[in-house]
C-alpha cells in the first residue's frame, strides 16, 4: 500500500524565511514517517493580485491551475505561515484565492486533502494570529478539513540549528506530533489504512 502524499509549503518566499525553513524541516521529517512529502515553493507559482475583472478577461492564470493540481493530488497538505502585522501574508492569501477560482472535475484541492497548519514568527506568539486567520480561511472560507493540532515556532530567528532542525525539543516534538496526526488522518481519509 502506498504512503500518503503530503504537500507542504510556506506562505513566504523571502530568502532565509523561517516559515520556509519549517516547511523544509517538515518535509524532511515526513520522509522518515511513512509519508511521501512534496515540498513546494510559492515562488514557482507567480500570480497577480486577485482581480475579478482580470479573471473575467483572461481566465485563471496557469500557475493557479498548476498549484491547484498539486493540492488536489495530495492526501494531506501542511501549510506554514509567517505572521505579517498580526495577520496572514498577502502572498499566501492571494495564492489560496486564485486556486479557489479553478474549476475542475478532477478532485477537489480543498475538500479532498486533510490540512494542517504550522506557523513561525520572531515574536513570542510564534505566528499564532496568522495561524488562526489561515484556519478561518481554510475551514470556513474553503471548506477544508483542518486538524486541530498545529505547530508554532516562536523566536524563529534563533529557533533553527545549522542543520535546519529545531533547537528546542518541545518545538520539535510538537511538529512531529502534528505531522504524525496529518499523515494518519490523510491515510485514513484516502482509504490507505483501516
Amino acid at each position: 500500500m502506498r504512503a500518503p502524499k503530503i504537500v507542504t509549503f510556506a506562505g513566504s518566499i523571502r530568502t532565509g524565511s523561517y516559515s520556509a525553513s519549517l516547511a523544509a524541516l517538515a518535509a524532511r521529517d515526513m520522509a522518515l514517517m511513512n509519508a511521501e512529502p512534496v515540498l513546494l515553493s510559492l515562488a514557482d507559482y507567480p500570480l497577480p493580485i486577485y482581480d475579478g475583472d482580470l479573471e473575467a478577461a483572461e481566465g485563471v492564470p496557469a500557475p493557479a491551475r498548476q498549484l491547484r493540481d498539486q493540492l488536489a493530488s495530495a492526501d494531506g497538505v501542511f501549510i506554514v505561515t509567517p505572521e505579517y502585522n498580526a495577520g496572514l501574508p498577502p502572498l499566501l492569501k492571494n495564492a489560496l484565492d486564485w486556486v479557489s477560482r479553478v474549476k475542475s472535475s478532477e478532485g477537489d484541492a480543498f475538500k479532498g486533502p486533510v490540512y494542517a497548519i504550522g506557523s513561525s514568527s520572531p515574536g513570542a506568539l510564534g505566528g499564532y494570529r496568522a495561524a488562526m486567520m489561515l484556519r478561518q480561511t481554510l475551514a470556513l472560507g474553503l471548506g477544508c478539513l483542518v486538524l486541530a493540532e498545529q505547530a508554532m515556532v516562536p523566536g524563529a530567528a534563533q529557533a533553527f540549528d545549522e542543520q535546519g532542525g529545531l533547537k528546542e525539543e518541545r518545538s520539535q516534538r510538537q511538529l512531529r506530533a502534528v505531522l504524525a496526526a496529518l499523515i494518519d488522518q490523510s491515510a485514513l481519509r484516502a482509504g490507505l489504512r483501516a
